[in-house]
């Protein structure tokens, strides 16, 4: 396990399967309205019932890890115009 999913797992720690939008607006730190928007715009996974919103712990934990930055140089090199060498 990364120290990333480390620090997601600390994060929800002692938290339910499942997160009303208030809890996850104290979880991470925004307000509820912020949580809102990011569920209407399919940011954070949520299911709706009526007027309420409800997220699974887990699935938020899992998207929280695919949209953590990456370490400077961790990633591959990526050559934007192979046609220019360094010195030219």
């Amino acid at each position: 396990m990364s120290n990333d999913s480390d620090a997601v797992d600390r994060l929800f720690d002692q938290s339910p399967p499942t997160l009303g939008v208030t809890e996850v607006a104290e979880r991470l730190g925004v307000s509820t309205k912020s949580v809102y928007s990011w569920l209407r715009e399919g940011l954070v996974p949520g299911y709706k019932i009526g007027t309420t919103w409800f997220v699974i712990r887990d699935e938020l934990k899992d998207t929280l890890r695919k949209g953590a930055n990456k370490r400077a140089g961790s990633g591959p090199v990526v050559v934007l115009r192979p046609d220019i060498t360094q010195g030219d």
